[in-house]
């Protein structure tokens, strides 16, 4: 009994340590912020950088993690290597209703923004002409896979009639290019870049798919949003300052666009064109992942309204 004692003492000071770990991080310490390369969506988060929406709020953010998908950032977070993050919202879905992640979803950041993109002489012309064709897609799970999916499925076709593979966007024009697929689906500015390169034509954007369906969110995690209320509060105020900025600012959010995504203004232009930027939460597009998500068998719910309870904050 005397030897189990000191073990239970020290498995409870662990626990404890555990918990109050973010509260005892000094008020000083930077936000561990990440978004994913090159992806046109997160404009509000460069425009905050650019701009000192975060210094204006007395914050200090510290970019510890640039991804080439919405998973990474999921596997990110579980390592507890970051605080807040601009990602996609289905995976951040799949991630907390598989128990991988404890984060909550803060804010919007944009709705559409995707695109299908087929060669440039490709003779597909609808969606139907997908069918047995070779077709990438960022993840499964991800916004991308799920808007592929939903137009396939609009369209009369089951995706095992058509061959899906996993390609990160940075690497989807070459495999275009290079007839390694027939098409691809993937977010701002991959679709816009492979029109104004000549190697691909625009099949389907995702507006046409699914009008105004949410894309990208702010998420944060949930112990640290916890022990810094005000600090959260404040990032919110710095994101909703962006996305006004990049709406009655045209010009500079393409300026700052271009400094990000390493796109010449062509394809920063066309890509925006094919975005739409804002910060409150689309609740309904929301339960409607959830719902195809579960679908899909990607997650499983014991309750779905206290999961969409849990999700935001």
């Amino acid at each position: 009994m005397k030897r189990i004692f000191p073990l239970l003492l020290a498995f409870w000071s662990c626990l404890l340590f555990t918990e109050r770990a973010y509260s005892q991080i000094p008020p000083d310490n930077p936000i561990r912020m990440a978004y994913l390369q090159t992806d046109i969506h997160h404009l509000p988060l460069w425009v905050s950088l650019e701009e000192g929406f975060f210094n204006e709020q007395g914050l200090k953010v510290e970019i510890a993690g640039i991804f080439r998908s919405g998973p990474e950032v999921m596997s990110a977070f579980s390592a507890g290597a970051l605080d807040m993050a601009y990602v996609g919202e289905a995976p951040t879905v799949t991630a907390v209703a598989n128990g991988t992640v404890k984060v909550t979803i803060l804010a919007q950041v944009n709705t559409e923004g995707s695109a299908i993109v087929v060669a440039k002489n490709s003779p597909i012309r609808t969606i139907s002409d997908l069918k047995d064709k070779q077709v990438a897609i960022p993840g499964y799970s991800t916004v991308q896979d799920l808007l592929l999916r939903k137009a396939l499925g609009e369209s009369g076709i089951d995706p095992k009639q058509m061959k899906m593979t996993v390609i990160k966007p940075p690497e989807m024009i070459g495999a275009l290019r290079t007839n390694q697929i027939d098409a691809f689906i993937a977010w701002e500015p991959y679709p816009a870049q492979a029109v104004c390169m000549d190697v691909g034509k625009m099949l389907v954007s995702s507006a046409e798919i699914w009008t105004n369906h949410p894309c990208c969110v702010l998420v944060v995690d949930r112990q640290f949003a916890q022990a810094n209320a005000e600090k959260v509060e404040r990032l919110l105020q710095a994101h909703k300052k962006s996305v006004d900025f990049i709406l009655d600012k045209p010009d500079e959010a393409v300026r700052i666009a271009i400094k990000y995504t390493g796109m010449d203004e062509q394809t920063a232009k066309r890509a925006l064109a094919n975005v739409s930027y804002v910060s409150s939460l689309n609740v309904e597009g929301l339960k409607e992942y959830v719902n195809y998500l579960s679908g899909l068998g990607y997650i499983k719910l014991n309750s779905f309204q206290s999961f969409i309870e849990k999700l935001i904050y």
